[in-house]
């Protein structure tokens, strides 16, 4: 089974040791949770690779408490953020340049890229740090292929407030998106940008759903009635976002699909199915997909790298889920959702 994937972060991996220079290693193997190989391997094709500005200080997770509110790092300045995020652009465009991966702009070229055998890749931003006001780096950015935008990662910035990683809580925390924000939203609606909910607090993704009349999607997400943490979507989330059309990617992270909220990777199938039923429950056999956070989570041990996916495939089997509901979540889904977002005609 050919899987694509809402959310990973090896840019971010390889930008920790070399960034571009270091882009040939995706091809013969790296230390983190994904590459060519494994990639190959596991029946990965393709996904959405996230720019994000890295920040130091963040909590060590393994000294978290049963209830939790990690402190946060500062926002990294513009000029700074930029240059991350321009650094990993290019890191992405040398992969392409190795053969490693395709930057894809519609399903189109996504489906070509399969029949190729090549990966797919979505340039997406996490968090839009480092985006000015007049929006030119968006523009520098949609002309190397970006076409999915996060406005904030859990630390408030200019464009609005994320929620926090805090357990047990909801995702009703702060303000809503600035107008500097719901600016950038009203941009990246008329340029065909999916706007990305994943991390954004409740406020600002009302703020989203009220702006954008195309289909909602939080890449890596989950449940917040099977999980109270407050990275997942509530039931009225949920609603808001299948009323849309929308769709919810699967986040293998530990302390959202775990019940007690812990960064605890000893973590049965049953987690992560429960989250599942509850998403179709919610969106619909079609409003789901898969969302890893691969090279940016603690996901269950028997899923802690991207060649292990069809064990994944093999619990979806053995919950009896039918072979067309697998496929739907593994990329029909996506497809469906991205030709919407970007409002083509479907291949």
């Amino acid at each position: 089974m050919l899987t694509f994937d809402g959310h990973n972060d090896v840019l971010t991996e390889l930008s920790r040791v070399g960034g571009r220079a270091a882009a040939p290693g995706f091809l013969t193997g790296l230390p983190g949770q994904m590459d060519l190989p494994r990639a190959q391997a596991g029946g990965f094709g393709g996904g959405f690779f996230a720019l994000w500005s890295r920040s130091d200080g963040f909590t060590d997770f393994s000294m978290l408490g049963a209830e939790y509110d990690v402190s946060l790092p500062d926002p990294v300045p513009d000029a700074q953020a930029w240059e991350m995020i321009r650094a990993q652009a290019d890191t992405l465009v040398a992969l392409e340049e190795l053969g490693a991966l395709r930057i894809c702009t519609s399903s189109t070229q996504i489906a070509r890229a399969r029949a190729d055998g090549v990966l797919s890749a979505i340039l997406h931003l996490e968090g839009a740090e480092g985006i000015g006001p007049d929006f030119y780096e968006l523009e520098e950015l949609y002309a190397l292929g970006l076409r999915s935008l996060g406005p904030v990662w859990s630390r408030p910035n200019v464009f609005g407030h994320g929620v926090p990683f805090r357990y047990p809580s909801g995702p009703d925390i702060g303000p809503g998106l600035t107008e500097r924000g719901r600016a950038l939203i009203a941009r990246c609606e008329e340029m065909g940008i999916l706007v990305d909910l994943s991390h954004l607090n409740l406020a600002g993704f009302r703020d989203v759903a009220a702006i954008s009349k195309r289909p909602l999607v939080a890449t890596h997400s989950n449940a917040h009635a099977v999980v109270p943490h407050a990275r997942n979507l509530t039931d009225e989330q949920l609603r808001i976002m299948a009323d849309s059309g929308g769709l919810a990617g699967l986040n293998f992270e530990s302390t959202f699909v775990r019940p007690d909220g812990r960064p605890d990777d000893d973590i049965p199938p049953a987690f992560l199915l429960a989250q599942l039923d509850h998403l179709i429950d919610r969106l619909g056999e079609e409003g789901v997909g898969l969302g890893s956070d691969f090279d940016g989570c603690t996901p269950p041990k028997w899923l802690n790298s991207v060649d292990k996916l069809p064990v994944l495939v093999q619990a979806m089997e053995q919950h009896g889920y039918t072979p067309t509901r697998i496929e739907r979540i593994c990329w029909g889904n996506w497809m469906r959702v991205l030709s919407d977002v970007w409002r083509e005609t479907r291949p």
